[in-house]
């Protein structure tokens, strides 16, 4: 039985294939949203549906039944967009047991992708996003004056 010695530690990149950028209950990393969920979630879901690119007034369906509709729907779009692993199941879990928080996680999910967007897309190398998409992306951005951690 032979040992090896690891020379150098593998680098952990910030966010794996598939997966979330920030869990679930991670509000810290993002205060400025959390309170202005925490003061006003209809609000808020509002903006976040409006910088996702669908209709703004979506999450006000989100009263009327007992599964969050635009809950639901934002975030199997999100998901699906940035190929994140979940599943319909999920998605309705967390819409109708952690509502807010799921709220807030798309939130950071959208602010963290157009910061990464935005740098890659600052390189000379890379090409310029279409216009639909660039406008997008600065509508993230500008979402309540975010604070990218």
């Amino acid at each position: 039985m032979s040992r090896q010695v690891v020379q150098v530690q593998p680098e952990s990149r910030g966010q794996q294939e598939g997966q979330w950028s920030t869990g679930l209950c991670e509000c810290h990393k993002d205060v400025g949203d959390c309170c202005f969920a925490l003061c006003c979630l209809p609000v808020f879901t509002c903006k976040v549906t409006r910088a996702v690119g669908a209709c703004a007034c979506l999450p006000l369906l989100d009263c009327i039944g007992c599964v969050p509709p635009a809950s639901l729907a934002m975030r199997a779009s999100v998901r699906q967009r940035y190929g994140i692993q979940g599943s319909v199941w999920s998605d309705c879990l967390y819409g109708c047991c952690c509502y807010p928080l799921s709220w807030l996680q798309i939130s950071r999910e959208l602010k963290r992708r157009a910061a990464s967007h935005a740098s890659s897309s600052s390189s000379p190398s890379s090409s310029p996003p279409s216009s639909s998409s660039s406008a997008r992306y600065s509508a993230l951005c500008s979402l309540q004056r975010a604070h990218l951690v």
